[in-house]
């Protein structure tokens, strides 16, 4: 009983969620000592789903492995290929395949619904009173992903807030810059790639407020949040920083798939029709995440292609170092003076 308390009290005290999927499996494993657990969340488009595994252990692992964040989606294994987890993800419920070893799959479930399996490889069936121990601390691991749900997003529209901007950019910034350069290719042979920061500003946001009122303003505000959600990968980091400014941290392999990407985001927010309101637009500044950056001093550079796209038209993207390049803009090379918090 003591080591459970003990697993339980170092679940409940994460406050990361790449550590809380590590602990979760760590927990299963001292608990059962099964041959394999891991957890596999379902990411991707619609109609293009896939299994990404965010953290898996065997007996003998020292540390836990997982896909990166960062993962091609082309080289994720789609949801039909494992029937057996689509199963126990269509259902909401247990999927016991016998044999031996047996192999247990319960369902992930968040407040939005189930977002994926555990998949637990043992010699023998569990016992009843062992299922029902896993199925109360998926719950609890339930409720601390619920609670970092309530603190990292913004609650208006569910996209990622300004609090937990900082400790994304530096993770984006600090793993390889790589990707697969075909989805055949084997995940240890990538291509190189890049990040992109962009900040998207809603054109006269004001006069929508003044025009249609505030409850209006909010439906504008989160109706963009789906297009945006609609618009850019699963692994694309999406902001809202406050207002009617939003951040997208990308990951593509040059700057013209960057502008690529936020151009087809603005040509979408162009043609939605909104509520009342009918159309607005946005602008869009972007730049390249450098060695050593900051948050502050990407922003800082975004921010000031935002405000020529919106001195020079409104409804556009601009990319700073192209401003920079073409004489347009000077390029101040340290942090910037924005305070995020």
């Amino acid at each position: 009983m003591a080591e459970i308390v003990d697993q339980l009290a170092d679940l409940t005290g994460l406050r990361d969620r790449d550590t809380l999927d590590v602990s979760l499996v760590s927990s299963i494993r001292d608990l059962l000592h099964p041959h394999t657990v891991a957890v596999h969340r379902v990411v991707g488009d619609a109609g293009d789903e896939r299994w990404l595994t965010r953290a898996a252990l065997g007996a003998n692992d020292v540390a836990a492995r997982a896909d990166s964040a960062w993962a091609d989606p082309q080289a994720l294994p789609m949801l039909t290929d494992r029937p057996e987890r689509l199963g126990c993800l269509q259902a909401a419920a247990e999927v016991e395949l016998a044999g031996n070893p047996t192999t247990l799959l319960l369902p992930l479930a968040s407040d939005t619904g189930v977002v994926g399996v555990v998949e637990i490889v043992t010699d023998q069936p569990l016992a009843q009173d062992l299922k029902r121990l896993l199925i109360g601390v998926l719950r609890i691991y339930r409720n601390v992903q619920g609670l970092l749900d309530y603190s990292e997003r913004d609650t208006l529209t569910g996209l990622l807030n300004r609090k937990s901007f900082d400790e994304t950019f530096y993770k984006a910034s600090g793993v390889p810059l790589e990707l697969p350069a075909d989805p055949g290719q084997d995940r240890r042979h990538p291509a190189p790639a890049h990040y992109w920061l962009g900040v998207v500003d809603i054109d006269h946001f004001k006069q929508v407020n003044d025009r249609f009122g505030h409850l209006i303003g909010d439906e504008v505000l989160l109706l963009l949040s789906r297009v945006m959600r609609s618009c850019f990968r699963f692994y694309d980091q999406v902001y809202r920083f406050g207002g009617e400014e939003f951040v997208v941290l990308l990951r593509c392999t040059s700057q013209d798939d960057a502008l690529a990407a936020l151009e087809r985001f603005r040509e979408a927010v162009r043609g939605y029709l909104f509520p009342q309101v009918e159309h607005i637009t946005v602008s869009v500044g972007f730049t390249d995440v450098r060695p050593g950056d900051t948050p502050n001093a990407a922003v800082e550079r975004a921010d000031k292609a935002v405000y020529f796209a919106k001195n020079h038209g409104r409804d556009q993207v601009r990319c700073h170092a192209v401003l920079v390049r073409d004489g347009l803009m000077e390029d101040q090379a340290k942090d910037g003076g924005i305070d995020l918090f």
